[in-house]
């Protein structure tokens, strides 16, 4: 069974499901205001790749994943470019989702938006509102933390500690507040935004409360897994469970939260530094399966750099795989290997070792490689084993399909020169392939081509 590290415990602990056989995951999805960077990408495929694990190990998953649209970073970019924000969340969101589509991340059961659980959010505010837990003020509704005994859980710190060791910074809004760690649920609006209809005024929902009623109303309580960066850890996904808990409902049982991409500084990457790269330059200028395969090789929750040196690594180990699947494409159907399958399992399940599956992935493929050569009666079920394995973490690999016919060609003629012993001809032939741009690999097997 899946074990992962969850947040609120500090500890890696089993993934218990609420009903057996089905996983619910909710993954707070983009504010869509400006292109994807490569946190986000990180994100997205640390996540696609749980959740094809998860199918691959014969689970169904629900997995939610929303769209803020709207919120003040849109407003702001909408009042700078004098546009209408509607028309920057709809590019912005159609942008995403063709960057995911690059990626091969399988679009979310769920994508449910913020601007259609409005009126939702003013109810559950109301709630909070009149049992107590929440205030009006001339400026808005806010949530009051302190009461919420456990507040500060998944940032492992008391309230009191969350608001020390900053010095004289200014704590915005705390004019309005009872609490300089109490946060908006919503806000009234100013002339010319936009804004809906509360008992409060004109206003819109507060980042925070968006994702808990989306949550709850599309997965129920005590659904499985939240997820998301570690930047979300706090305040955002605090701020969300804090007013599921202060409505008496339960929330996530288990949460999970994937490490920065960092700099070369290391610094966090975000829109709001200006280090940022932008994804969708990685997926124009580079294979885009390299940066799942850069992400395979990292755990998930450490920083990760993206490089010049490991992005040329992981283009590199993606051609030493098209060209096995090239090789072994005729290979004859097999069962794949048990023991390499259960050895698989033993490291996805123990925190999502990715990078242990990967040593493994590579492993097999050498042990594959070394059967083939050998004519071995195991290298079927080795063959098999690879290709179970790069399902289950979302990998493709291309292999011979992809060559020319009249290239292909030129390759049997190789093989056939070989055979009759006119090396010359065959010489010939792989100078004229290598200068085309492929590389010609030739075993016992036969010649197989790859860019």
């Amino acid at each position: 069974m899946l074990h992962l590290y969850d947040t609120a415990t500090r500890e890696v602990r089993e993934l218990a499901l609420r009903e057996p056989g089905t996983v619910s995951i909710y993954l707070c999805g983009p504010t869509v205001y400006g292109p994807p960077h490569l946190g986000h990408g990180r994100a997205t495929l640390v996540y696609d790749v749980l959740r094809r694990y998860l199918e691959w190990s014969g689970l169904r998953v629900r997995l939610v994943s929303n769209i803020t649209d709207i919120d003040d970073k849109i407003i702001e970019r909408a009042n700078r470019e004098q546009r209408p924000w509607q028309e920057i969340t709809t590019k912005c969101e159609r942008v995403w989702f063709d960057a995911m589509g690059k990626l091969d991340v399988e679009r979310p059961t769920d994508v449910p938006h913020a601007t259609e659980y409005v009126v939702q959010m003013v109810d559950m505010i109301g709630q909070l509102v009149e049992i107590g837990r929440a205030y009006a003020t001339d400026d808005g509704v806010y949530l009051s933390v302190e009461t919420v005994e456990d507040y500060g859980l998944l940032a492992n710190q008391r309230l009191d500690d969350l608001l020390a060791g900053g010095g004289e910074r200014e704590v915005f809004g705390a004019e309005h507040k009872r609490h300089p760690a109490d946060f908006a649920l919503w806000k009234l609006s100013k002339p010319g935004e936009p804004s809906w209809p509360s008992p409060w005024g004109d206003g819109r929902p507060g980042w925070h409360s968006e994702c808990v009623v989306m949550s709850l109303d599309l997965l129920g309580e005590g659904f499985d897994l939240h997820c998301g960066g570690m930047d979300l850890k706090f305040p955002h996904h605090e701020n969300e469970r804090a007013q599921a808990v202060a409505l008496g409902k339960r929330f996530a049982n288990h949460w999970m939260h994937n490490g920065f991409v960092v700099d070369a500084e290391g610094e966090k990457m975000s829109k709001s530094l200006g280090n940022v790269a932008n994804l969708l330059d990685l997926t124009e200028h580079y294979d885009p399966r390299a940066y799942r395969m850069l992400l395979l090789q990292s755990h998930y929750r450490g920083p990760v750099s993206v490089t010049q040196d490991n992005i040329d690594a992981s283009v590199k180990a993606l051609a030493g795989l098209d060209a096995f699947a090239a090789r072994t494409a005729s290979v004859a159907p097999a069962t794949a290997d048990a023991s390499v399958l259960d050895a698989f399992r033993a490291r996805m399940d123990d925190d999502l070792d990715t990078p242990g599956a990967m040593a493994l992935l590579f492993d097999t493929v050498r042990r594959a490689n070394v059967a083939l050569d050998a004519a071995g009666d195991e290298a079927g079920a080795l063959v098999a084993a690879v290709h179970e394995m790069c399902t289950a973490v979302g990998l493709v690999l291309k292999g011979a399909a992809e060559v020319p016919a009249e290239v292909a060609a030129k390759a049997a003629a190789l093989d056939a020169a070989r055979a009759a012993k006119d090396f010359a001809t065959a010489d010939a032939l792989r100078a004229e392939l290598q200068a085309d741009g492929w590389t010609v690999e030739t075993t016992k097997a036969g010649t197989t081509l790859r860019r």
